[in-house]
């Protein structure tokens, strides 16, 4: 008879958080959003028993279905998009029970009227106790509105021993002005600690685990600052282009679309100090503190510090691609832009004179993010006779694919000479643990229903988003002269390796 073991690194795994019971409406149902991520998210949660029997999914859209009709599509929605496989059909009853749908006009004062009176009828159906969770999965032209009429039908604010919350979704302005008033509409309705903005790329397991990385290893933090670490890398590539979005592309950019958001959120966790507690506050007060230290960038120097590009027709893993200006929706001379790098200093004691290198762009040779911290070289090279030249410890996050960690050193090969060569200490979380690690939106979704906002973006923390990127966008609001600039399946333009090289540093390969 074969033993088998239970592999020790999983140990305890099974301690985990249940949600309170609670009704979740999301408006904008019969969008993408709800049925790749929301909704398959959530039929996990109740799968594993995170989220109790007492819930309600309540979707809400111009469309006109029947609750038997809406249940069938997130069927086939979860089936598509998430896990079906291994359940019982006594599992989907369950959770199909909990679906409800509602047509209704995000502009009729009507519809949240009856809305207010369906929640009712809900909450005492399902027991959910007056729990009201409002994600907002539409356009963000909507947000503001949805939130004065919630704030106009009374469902804003809960009823003693409830709680009500609002989900909504980046972009969290298109400028420093309009996210001022996204957040000044918002908070006109809702408290603070009932807002949560939500960026998915916090809700991914290595993200999360730089806290665990950063606070509860000894042997790193001593090293975390600028006396050992020479400069900061931070890469967000993607090998697809824009996916059928060029209009809302064109209105955005790459700057917008991800370094003002989820490059910087992660930059904030590489760079903050230890915070007094986990805290939701207590973490995000330390994140905001770090990047109110960024040196502004003045609008002069914007050239000295930032680089734009756009991909045009090319090759991406063996298949030809054409260039972002033949993309469908795509202004013919277009200067937005689908890539950026930029060069960023903390002025403060911890990081004076490191500079975080950030690069994000899109048809590039793979899909890859990751952090690489790269780390001075030796005081004085001892071996000077070895065959191999002495490279810099680094450390690389990887945040997608393959999650985990590498840290990179030199060792002696075996044999009479001193002969060193570059190897790797790698960390896999798949092969560690011997499980997928959860989808971000599963992490955040319930991390919302327990009221821990720590993984979401903070009002003060999206306005100074940006604050940094403004001079950036203003400069680049001149047309580019020289787009495209760099091929489909290469690494970005010229002028990125510009940047870095001007300081006797390379980008990591992607």
């Amino acid at each position: 008879m074969t033993e088998t073991t239970e592999n020790p690194l999983r140990a305890g795994m099974r301690i985990e958080r249940s949600a309170p019971p609670c009704s979740i409406v999301i408006f904008g149902a019969s969008g993408d959003l709800t049925k790749r991520k929301l909704v398959p998210a959530l039929f996990k949660l109740v799968q594993e028993r995170l989220i109790p029997a007492e819930f309600a999914i309540v979707g809400v859209a111009r469309q006109q279905f029947s609750d038997e009709e809406f249940r069938a599509q997130m069927r086939e929605a979860i089936a598509e998009y998430g896990d079906l496989e291994n359940i019982s059909e006594e599992v989907w009853e369950s959770f199909a029970r909990g679906l409800f749908y509602r047509q209704g006009d995000f502009r009729d004062s009507a519809s949240y009227e009856a809305l207010r009176d369906s929640l009712k009828e809900i909450d005492a159906e399902r027991a959910t106790r007056g729990n009201h969770l409002f994600y907002l999965a539409t356009a963000p032209s909507y947000f503001g509105l949805i939130a004065e009429e919630l704030g106009k039908a009374e469902l804003a604010q809960p009823a003693e021993g409830s709680w009500t919350r609002i989900i909504i979704e980046k972009p969290f302005g298109h400028d420093l002005e309009s996210a001022r008033k996204l957040n000044a509409e918002l908070a006109a309705v809702f408290k603070e600690e009932q807002v949560y903005r939500i960026d998915h790329y916090l809700g991914k397991e290595t993200v999360q685990n730089l806290l665990v990385f950063r606070f509860a290893n000894s042997i790193f933090e001593p090293l975390w600052n600028r006396q050992y670490i020479d400069h900061v890398q931070i890469t967000n590539a993607e090998a697809i282009g824009v996916e059928g979005r060029g209009a809302y592309y064109e209105e955005t950019g790459l700057v917008r679309d991800m370094i003002q958001n989820h490059v910087f959120q992660v930059t904030s966790l590489i760079a903050m100090e230890p915070p007094a507690s986990l805290s939701a506050n207590g973490v995000r007060d330390e994140k905001i503190k770090a990047m109110m230290a960024v040196r502004a960038i003045a609008p002069e120097h914007v050239n000295e510090v930032a680089v734009r590009g756009q991909y045009g027709p090319g090759y991406v893993l063996g298949e030809k691609v054409a260039g972002y200006r033949e993309e469908p929706g795509v202004n013919p001379e277009s200067s937005t832009e689908t890539f950026a790098a930029l060069k960023l200093y903390f002025d403060n004691w911890r990081w004076a004179g490191v500079p975080f290198y950030l690069r994000s762009g899109k048809r590039l040779p793979r899909r890859v993010t990751e952090i690489a911290i790269q780390f001075k070289d030796v005081p004085h090279r001892l071996f000077t006779e070895t065959d191999s030249p002495l490279e810099p410890n680094v450390l690389v996050v990887r945040i997608q694919p393959n999650e985990g960690i590498t840290l990179r050193f030199g060792a002696k090969l075996p044999g009479q000479a001193t002969r060193i060569r570059w190897v790797n200490m790698d960390f896999r979380y798949g092969s560690s643990f011997g499980v997928e690690p959860p989808e971000a939106y599963e992490r955040l979704l319930l991390d919302c229903l327990l009221g821990d906002s720590t993984l979401y973006a903070r009002r003060d923390m999206t306005e100074r988003g940006w604050e940094i990127v403004t001079p950036i966008l203003e400069a680049w609001a001149e047309p580019a002269k020289d787009f495209p600039n760099y091929a489909a399946g290469t690494p970005g333009p010229q002028s990125a390796n510009e940047l870095i090289e001007r300081d006797g540093r390379e980008w990591r390969r992607i």
